[in-house]
């Protein structure tokens, strides 16, 4: 129920503040009230925004790519090429997803930026929600304390909420087109976060090891005769070896 709320309802969203851009419904009057408000243009905002750039984001989730396939496979775990291939699929759909919508909705920048259109939705925010949100979730199954796992979450989310505020503050998005970002990047992650060991440890059971499920496995009884007469004199043999008080050979 969690995942398909976690997927319908951003989606809806999106839907909309697509439809709200492209009628210039009431929110928009709204969006220009907040922005007014917000922007201020400075040194601290610019580095924030930076922080959603390409060239910033994407190394990152390069080496959590790498990070995971080598734990993955030095862990003998089975399929451990999937994880970082499922998490590369997300900031490869971002530019296919994000650039027909701007096209489409051609909302004009803010005040402060010079005249363009195509700011709807924000690319930074995708590209921060999506780089670190990826790089999150393939690094979560190979932190072993909860408090670790929690910094690396808490961590991401102010990245991402840095990356949105800095380009408000510095007026390089309306705070609408930051907030479609969210939204989308809350589909693309939460599918993500569906794929076997992403999020969840998919470390290979050793094939000695009895699974709490299943038990130990019992000894299979044979349908021979002579076998059953043989395990039959093995076990009167080890009774009267127990009993002297000899060990027994293993």
């Amino acid at each position: 129920m969690t995942v398909a709320l976690l997927l319908v309802l951003p989606a809806v969203l999106v839907a909309l503040l697509t439809w709200q851009v492209v009628a210039d419904g009431p929110l928009l009057r709204l969006d220009a009230d907040a922005s007014r408000a917000l922007v201020h243009p400075d040194r601290f905002s610019q580095l924030l925004s930076d922080l959603g750039d390409v060239r910033v984001a994407l190394p990152v989730l390069a080496v959590a790519l790498g990070y995971a396939a080598w734990r993955g496979r030095a862990a003998g775990a089975g399929r451990w090429w999937l994880p970082p291939l499922a998490a590369a699929v997300p900031m490869a759909l971002v530019p296919a997803v994000v650039v027909p919508l701007k096209d489409w909705t051609a909302r004009p920048g803010t005040p402060v930026v010079p005249p363009a259109v195509g700011y709807f939705p924000s690319g930074h925010t995708a590209t921060a929600a999506v780089a670190y949100g990826s790089a999150t979730l393939l690094l979560l199954p190979w932190l072993r304390s909860p408090a670790a796992r929690r910094s690396l979450v808490a961590g991401c989310a102010v990245l991402v909420l840095g990356v949105s505020y800095g380009l408000v503050r510095h007026g390089y998005h309306w705070p609408l087109d930051v907030v479609a970002s969210w939204c989308l990047c809350t589909v693309l992650l939460t599918a993500l976060s569906r794929v076997p060991g992403v999020s969840r440890s998919s470390r290979r059971r050793s094939s000695g090891t009895p699974s709490s499920r299943s038990g130990p496995s019992s000894p299979t009884t044979s349908s021979d005769p002579a076998a059953r007469t043989r395990s039959r004199g093995w076990r009167t043999s080890r009774s009267s070896s127990s009993s002297s008080g000899s060990p027994g050979s293993w």
